[in-house]
């Protein structure tokens, strides 16, 4: 009868630290995570944002500002947010709709230099129907996508076609960008389909900017997270 009741609390302590064991690790886990994971939006304010407006008669609080929660611009004239600080080797997401009339934008990848119309940087386009296709932008930066090498130049800012038909949704609802920067490459993928990669990319680290280009535009849910 000792044996037996030995066997069984020594069975039932055993399980019991399984068990708490997998809660920390879990724990641990998800805490781990959350420290990775940095939002660039609140959703209250544009702090750690810069705004930059092509037409200087207009206020940049009234070009780039937060409402009912979301990031929202009217879309013209031309301009884009800009993080102050600069980024390399992380993953990015960004959701978007146009609540109106779909039109342009996009957004900023390894951003650098002074603002102005246009900065260098990669872009992720958000023409609507063409979200996924790749811009290089600035002169003398280059990438690769499917063999081929995209060289901006002062007079062509090369785009690299998306590889897949669209995967938008319908006009007036959430999209999402989720791009993984790592080293020389990029990957896009738009509402979770993969529709470009480039490599052998000249710049590699820069500011991460939201685009102002032909319609209102709102943003929401954008963070970041650092990989190795």
């Amino acid at each position: 009868m000792e044996a037996y009741f030995f066997y069984f609390y020594r069975n039932k302590i055993f399980k019991t630290m399984k068990t708490l064991l997998l809660v920390l690790l879990v724990s641990f886990s998800l805490t781990g995570f959350s420290q990775k994971k940095e939002m660039l939006f609140n959703g209250k304010t544009l702090d750690g944002w810069s705004i930059f407006v092509s037409d200087s008669t207009i206020k940049p609080s009234a070009f780039f500002y937060v409402k009912n929660g979301v990031i929202e611009t009217p879309g013209m004239p031309t301009g884009y947010l800009r993080t102050k600080k600069e980024f390399e080797n992380y993953r990015l997401h960004v959701e978007w709709r146009y609540p109106e009339t779909p039109t342009n934008s996009g957004v900023f990848l390894h951003t650098v230099g002074p603002d102005k119309i246009w900065p260098t940087h990669y872009q992720c386009q958000l023409k609507h129907l063409s979200a996924g296709d790749f811009i290089v932008q600035g002169e003398g930066v280059s990438a690769t996508v499917r063999d081929t090498v995209y060289l901006s130049t002062p007079k062509v800012k090369p785009i690299a076609p998306k590889a897949k038909p669209s995967s938008e949704k319908k006009a007036g609802e959430w999209n999402s960008y989720d791009i993984v920067c790592k080293g020389n490459t990029i990957e896009v993928k738009v509402n979770g389909v993969l529709q470009n990669y480039a490599t052998q990319c000249s710049l590699t680290k820069g500011g991460i900017g939201l685009q102002a280009e032909g319609s209102k535009i709102q943003f929401r849910n954008i963070w970041i997270e650092k990989i190795k």
